[in-house]
């Protein structure tokens, strides 16, 4: 019996979709479900590593040291390393640079296992101890989820860059609580252009995380904050001169961790080796300061709370405890070694972000500045609970350059914005002192290096997202070096194209023969049999790798004048031919259509 194809409910659905709803309706319709999903991974994450922390640590005494530290971090460096190495089979570490990457080089494409792997992988390296944070794994996951959404729908590349953009800013706001957190995220981290077509895709997805997270998790904010009472006037001058230091502190965690990721990676063939220093490093900077195991964000809570007398739980499980005269000793040394036990975590084979660590770093840094402050009088009394936010508003603007991040981070996660203009003040001064000497940040350097980092110059980023391959044309004309002039003729009228490309048996190239320069013995019959292609053709003015940026194609015509340019790959093997006036139209329709709002 004959038997027809029946489409499936997706299949249909596709269909319905494609006739009564245009692709500007159907993203904003995805950017509410990749709300929803992205809080959804938030709060299984969250979930995980504190049943995971609470279950390993239950029952350690405060009061003195508990040598599991030297045993637990490994543990999970070491399980994370396995999960990856035999489960995912696939780099997942530094979260948010793998999305720029994707954005820039991919289209916006992330693998499917990135909805789901970080979420494991951080969850054990973290609830093990690993001294790093949750919420790269957690922009990684919502953008992966929003870029495989886009695709299964068959969204183009710039409705998939939005909805990235959708997942990261879903993830910042759900994991908060902080919806204008995550848009400015987006925007500067990221570099989403926002346009009216893109932002309310984004504030939906926003939004949309938020109050998901509220129904799970109730309206508490992540931290227990305590503002006190302050006098503006005399707050900015101290605040100022934290900014500045904070942004000194910011270029210090990234020239570290830099150095520490460079020592680590040339370990790369060794991965056992890396796992036995990076776990061992983590594990014992653990003992001997307890408040680097995991996030950090309890010690944060102590320091936010407003209450002087709780300052010592700093110290619990640790050396110092009950020695509350070396306080601010015990925060310093924190301070110069969460840095070395982030980049032994990641290094050794653990999955985390350096979200969470930068906020560590800013809340103990401003918390140290406003007790010296206070104990050698330097000036009006500063309260150590505020000037721990605006800590870490400044390293977190400093770190990732992004002030406006920090800036609404730390005033929605207080509840309120009175503390507005000293957060504009010390993330302002950060960020100014930061880009003297760096001037990417901590996510997008390494990309940047290689010319491949979106920013928010429009031109700029349309380069680095066109791709050579879409704009090559195949040479499906070519002739052989000993190719004769009559035969030369008969490829001539078969093409459209003014140069005929001369390639040996193995398609490498020799040579073009330009029709224009041949035309005085192109009509001249007597001189068919007379003259080969290998006698008549002349060099390229330049040759082109298919692995060639877009913005050096460019570059190379503009230098060369030349009207076409031909294409191999690296064995010279000829890939066909970029036509200028293509490259330029296919740039300029690429501008406006992403330019359109």
């Amino acid at each position: 019996m004959p038997t027809t194809d029946t489409p499936t409910l997706f299949q249909r659905l596709l269909a319905w979709r494609e006739r009564k709803m245009t692709d500007r309706q159907l993203t904003i319709v995805l950017s509410f479900v990749i709300g929803v999903l992205a809080a959804l991974s938030a709060y299984v994450l969250h979930t995980l590593i504190s049943f995971i922390a609470r279950w390993l640590t239950q029952g350690f005494d405060d009061d003195s040291i508990n040598w599991l530290y030297l045993l637990l971090p490994m543990i999970g460096i070491l399980l994370t390393m396995l999960f990856v190495r035999y489960v995912v089979k696939d780099n997942i570490s530094h979260g948010i640079t793998r999305i720029l990457y994707a954005m820039s080089s991919k289209q916006g494409r992330l693998k499917r296992h990135n909805c789901w792997s970080s979420i494991f992988a951080s969850a054990i390296t973290i609830g093990f101890g690993g001294s790093v944070g949750a919420e790269a794994p957690i922009v990684l996951t919502g953008s992966a989820i929003g870029s495989n959404i886009g695709r299964l729908f068959g969204l183009d590349g710039r409705r998939l860059l939005l909805l990235i953009g959708c997942g990261a800013t879903a993830a910042i706001a759900g994991i908060f609580k902080a919806p204008l957190a995550g848009l400015v995220f987006t925007v500067e981290v990221l570099m989403i252009d926002m346009t009216m077509s893109s932002l309310l895709p984004i504030l939906v997805a926003s939004v949309t995380a938020t109050c998901t997270t509220y129904l799970l998790t109730g309206t508490e904010s992540l931290f227990s904050v305590q503002i006190a009472d302050y006098r503006l006037m005399e707050c900015l001058p101290a605040g100022a001169v934290l900014g500045i230091l904070c942004g000194l502190v910011s270029l210090y965690f990234i020239r570290t961790m830099n150095l520490c990721e460079g020592f680590f990676a040339r370990l790369s063939n060794h991965p056992y080796l890396r796992w036995m220093i990076g776990g061992l490093v983590l594990s014992v900077l653990i003992l001997f300061f307890p408040s680097l195991y995991g996030e950090g964000y309890n010690s944060l809570n102590i320091l936010m709370s407003g209450d002087s007398s709780a300052w010592h739980n700093l110290m619990a499980n640790s050396l110092f405890y009950d020695y509350d005269h070396l306080l601010l000793l015990y925060v310093g040394l924190v301070i110069l070694t969460k840095v070395f036990a982030t980049s032994a975590t990641n290094g050794g084979g653990g999955v985390g972000g350096t979200f969470a660590p930068s906020l560590f770093v800013g809340g103990f840094g401003g918390f140290l500045f406003a007790r010296l402050w206070n104990v050698y009088a330097i000036g009006p009394e500063l309260s150590e609970a505020n000037f721990t936010l605006l800590g870490m508003a400044g390293v977190m603007a400093g770190v990732m350059h992004a002030p406006l991040t920090g800036i609404f981070l730390i005033a929605e996660l207080t509840g309120g914005y009175q503390m507005l203009l000293p957060l504009m003040v010390v993330s302002i001064c950060a960020y100014l002192t930061i880009i003297v000497f760096e001037p990417h940040s901590i996510y997008g350097m390494r990309l940047a290096r290689e010319g491949k980092l979106l920013t928010h110059h429009t031109d700029e980023s349309i380069l680095r997202l066109m791709n050579v391959d879409d704009i090559i044309e195949n040479e499906d004309v070519a002739v052989l070096p000993d190719t004769s002039l009559g035969d030369i003729v008969q490829s001539i009228s078969r093409s459209s194209k003014s140069y005929i490309a001369v390639v040996d048996q193995g398609g490498r190239l020799l040579g073009e023969l330009d029709v224009i320069r041949l035309r005085k013995v192109l009509f001249r019959v007597e001189l068919y049999q007379h003259f080969t292609a290998n006698q008549l053709m002349t060099p390229p003015v330049a040759q082109l790798l298919h692995t060639d940026p877009v913005q050096e194609v460019m570059d190379t015509f503009e230098r060369t004048g030349a009207h076409q340019l031909p294409v191999v790959d690296g064995d010279g093997v000829l890939k066909g031919y970029i036509i200028r006036s293509r490259l330029y139209i296919t740039y300029r329709q690429m501008v406006a259509d992403y330019s359109t709002e």
